[in-house]
């Protein structure tokens, strides 16, 4: 692992988010990051939540507080985009263990990682390949093949591995192949955070979760998540569901 906590520094403390009013200070998980701050417990972790709740907000500042570009990409260069850093990536801070020091103390190019986001995957695949960073370009195949070659080629080594929604793009049977890198990778010193609505990417044995919503954030076993019961409710009564979105 290489963070252990990732905390908000503002002047003036908490307070000075509590007294904005704005977003992302707004956002119940913003909130309590600020007044209470992360711990990692593992070296995958997990944020669940519904669209809106926040999820893909902390994912993004958290690639930014360890220096990748929000667009996606590899850490240790210098932002390829455009974009700006995020307002809450721009002030959050990581105690890290000593490995992880290492990295956040020594010049950018010691930094290892990647950053993907589903919205933006294509995009900062195809400047990866213009860098010679992966082996074959991201239009020449699937979107779904896309990511795995991202997974396969750039998720290789100790690092920090940020990915927003992965599983967008990928078969039951990439997940899986997704599932056993993300275990890989924990053993191998480096550390996952994956923001996701996927039953089968959380299941991973442990795993940490962290569920995302009006509350805030909190711990959650894998059987306890929502997402998990409606898939089982789902496909075992698909009709239960759809009679009341069809209009029949």
């Amino acid at each position: 692992m290489l963070i252990e906590r990732a905390y908000v520094d503002l002047p003036g403390g908490a307070g000075g988010a509590g007294d904005r009013g704005e977003w992302p200070w707004t956002v119940p998980c913003v909130r309590q990051l600020v007044e209470e701050g992360l711990e990692f417990r593992a070296p995958v972790t997990f944020l669940v939540g519904e669209n809106g709740s926040g999820k893909s907000t902390l994912a993004e500042a958290l690639a930014e507080g360890f220096g990748v570009d929000s667009y996606g990409g590899s850490a240790g260069y210098k932002y390829a985009s455009s974009r700006e850093a995020s307002v809450l990536g721009g002030v959050l801070r990581f105690d890290p263990t000593r490995n992880g020091r290492r990295m956040l103390r020594g010049p950018r190019t010691r930094r290892r990682g990647f950053f993907l986001r589903a919205e933006t995957a294509l995009d900062a695949l195809s400047r990866e390949r213009q860098a010679q960073r992966l082996s074959q370009a991201p239009d020449d195949m699937s979107h779904g093949e896309g990511f795995l070659m991202a997974f396969r080629e750039r998720f290789s080594q100790p690092g920090l591995y940020v990915m927003d929604e992965p599983e967008a793009a990928l078969s039951f049977s990439s997940c899986l192949e997704l599932v056993g890198l993300m275990d890989e990778l924990g053993r191998g010193g480096a550390q996952v955070i994956c923001a996701t609505h996927s039953p089968l990417l959380t299941a991973l044995p442990g795993a940490e979760i962290v569920e995302v919503g009006e509350h805030g954030l909190r711990r959650a076993d894998w059987a306890e998540l929502g997402l998990v019961d409606h898939w089982r409710r789902y496909l075992t009564d698909p009709q239960a569901y759809l009679r009341h979105v069809l209009m029949r």
